[in-house]
């Protein structure tokens, strides 16, 4: 989770929602890592989920990412989760809920639907430095002090 809130942090120093994510190997590898890039690229698919899946089957050579974990510091919303189930990762850890716009959150319980052919675990790991990043970046955007600079802390 530290590796993916770093990448948190990246995104932050960038205008972007603080959010990060990697995919971590059987053998404990990171084999993909991302974060958000929405504003920066111009692309609505630019999650981190979706950046850290396409790194790691970069890496393996392959769309199936079986056996692996999905770390991210927000719980994935509708698509993301779909990605995760599209590429047959084994798990998805997130370290924040996010009532308004998490798939798990919302009952989109992709991942254990019955009817997909591919069901993988979600497990929340409460970590509250998650959660903060995010309440602190949407805290300034809304006073209008805007994003930190890279050597400030909120």
């Amino acid at each position: 989770m530290q590796e993916a809130l770093e990448l948190a942090r990246k995104a932050e120093e960038q205008g972007e929602v603080p959010v990060g994510a990697v995919v971590v190997a059987p053998d404990g590898r990171v084999i993909g890592r991302g974060y958000n890039r929405r504003e920066t690229d111009n692309d609505p698919l630019a999650h981190a989920e979706v950046m850290a899946i396409r790194e790691a089957t970069r890496d393996l050579g392959s769309w199936r990412l079986n056996d692996c974990t999905l770390v991210v510091t927000l719980e994935p919303c509708p698509m993301c989760l779909a990605a995760c189930q599209q590429s047959r990762l084994a798990q998805v850890v997130y370290g924040a809920r996010d009532p308004k716009g998490g798939a798990i959150s919302l009952e989109y319980a992709l991942h254990q639907d019955k009817r997909l052919n591919h069901r993988f675990e979600a497990v929340y790991q409460e970590t509250p430095e998650c959660g903060g990043i995010l309440t602190r970046f949407f805290r300034r955007k809304r006073d209008g002090s805007g994003s930190p600079k890279p050597d400030q802390k909120g």
